[in-house]
């Protein structure tokens, strides 16, 4: 978890963009910067947890969930890839249990499907590591109770001819595979809208939509006004087209801004602490034909783990399906440059819409990805026809390496150098970010903000 004093460090972008610094019209306890579903299970959290205290998240599109969180395969991961005392690991275990617990409680729409990751002779360490991994996997921290004879994540290991009894399409060269009964889909928009259900409903939640951030500063307080006593951050928003922004003082910002996430603290870094984003077009096709007529699972290959590796980066091009039952493969990775990125080492670095808006221009699917998703389908399953694969969606990711791993990241900014004033942001987040939402929410609220208050109180 990084840490960092911001106060003197505000770039170029401040002191010359088109928005000059503006003293807050209001003050807010939490505001909530990004209203995907991170976002959202942040600010209902802070508002369940601190009814008392006004909780405010802000979103740039019309709508909740409009970039990542809408545009992934829905899986809730059992928590199988990443290692075990990373935030991706603990999260994402805690995460799944939580998610199913609120899709029973409010009757969200799932389905434990469970998983298959299939390997050939070649891959059979690969799934024979992941299976040890998981069974000395310990409970994560706020875990309820359990008995010595429950598994933290329930794993089988079995043979190619038992993974073709579960799945009788599957190739014959496939010689092992790992079961995992815990991973299902879930329909991500009706969890969204139960968790703003809860905010708008909550006594200090609002949401507001179609309102972007456009500057943000740490709050001077030694200026004349009455907050001349607060801490915390001057947010200035625009809604709509408006000519004219609001200036929020923010006394805790929480920035879950996604495949934005970094343009709030690069605004105020210089350019040598400057974090560089990467960006994971990942294309999706829908698959009608031969070769899935029994399919019930998802099915996943072992990453690709040869020179051109990117296990950590990709899980390979894989089976899900829908609620509806419906057969798609992907995502595959193709990674994409922002202008962000060609701006990194300039002197301005922007809020502005191209910076935030460029993915836009890739999310149309092509039928150009189609033959390799293809040929890569066949290898776990090879009576697939190139015929009935047709493009369906695009997403994004955005990671911060281009190689290896990289976990989530939770960054702490303070507005002064007494530690007040606090900023938290949370980059990185891809998957399994849909599945960790709501134990990213627990850690952030519980781990992180209440325990800087605690800190402050005493």
């Amino acid at each position: 978890m990084a840490a960092t004093n911001v106060r003197g460090l505000v770039a170029a972008l401040n002191a010359t963009g088109c928005f000059k610094y503006k003293s807050p019209d209001a003050v807010v306890d939490f505001l909530v910067v990004g209203g995907g579903v991170v976002g959202l299970a942040v600010a209902q959290r802070l508002s369940e947890r601190f009814p008392t205290k006004s909780t405010y998240l802000v979103e740039r599109h019309s709508h909740a969930g409009e970039e990542t969180s809408s545009r992934n395969s829905e899986v809730v991961h059992a928590g199988l890839y990443y290692p075990p005392q990373s935030l991706k690991t603990q999260l994402c275990l805690r995460g799944r249990h939580l998610m199913y617990e609120r899709c029973d409680k409010y009757n969200i729409p799932y389905r434990k499907t469970g998983k298959l990751v299939v390997a050939h002779e070649h891959q059979r360490a690969y799934v024979e590591n992941l299976f040890a991994k998981a069974r000395q996997l310990s409970w994560p921290k706020h875990s309820p109770p359990r008995g010595a004879e429950d598994q933290v994540l329930p794993v089988s290991l079995i043979s190619g001819a038992q993974a073709r009894e579960l799945e009788p399409d599957l190739s014959p060269d496939i010689t092992a595979a790992l079961w995992s009964p815990e991973t299902g889909i879930v329909d991500s928009h009706s969890f969204m809208e139960s968790l703003e259900k809860d905010i708008s409903e909550s006594e200090g939640g609002e949401l507001v939509f179609s309102t972007r951030v456009v500057r943000v500063d740490p709050y001077k307080s030694k200026e004349t006004s009455r907050l001349s006593s607060e801490e915390g951050w001057v947010v200035q928003t625009v809604t709509e087209n408006a000519e004219q922004g609001d200036s929020l003082l923010a006394r805790t910002l929480i920035n879950a801004s996604g495949l934005s996430a970094n343009l709030i603290p690069n605004s105020l870094l210089p350019e040598a602490l400057r974090i560089p984003m990467f960006f994971g077009r990942g294309s999706y096709a829908a698959y009608s034909g031969p070769g899935i007529s029994q399919v019930s699972r998802l099915i996943y290959p072992c990453p690709e783990t040869g020179p051109n590796k990117h296990a950590f980066q990709s899980l390979g091009t894989h089976l899900t399906l829908d609620l509806q039952g419906k057969v798609r493969f992907g995502p595959d990775l193709e990674w994409i440059s922002s202008p962000s990125q060609a701006a990194a080492d300039a002197s301005e670095y922007d809020f502005n819409e191209e910076n935030a808006d460029f993915w836009r221009k890739h999310l149309k699917p092509s039928d150009s990805r189609l033959e390799e998703m293809h040929r890569a389908v066949t290898e776990y399953l090879p009576g697939v026809s190139f015929e009935g694969f047709r493009p369906d969606y695009v997403g994004i990711r955005p990671k911060l390496v281009l190689s290896g791993f990289q976990d989530f990241t939770i960054r702490k900014d303070y507005a002064d150098g007494s530690k007040r004033g606090l900023m938290v942001s949370l980059m990185g987040i891809e998957s399994p970010g849909l599945t960790s939402s709501l134990a990213i929410a627990e850690h952030v609220v519980d781990d992180v903000i209440e325990l800087e208050h605690i800190h402050i109180s005493q």
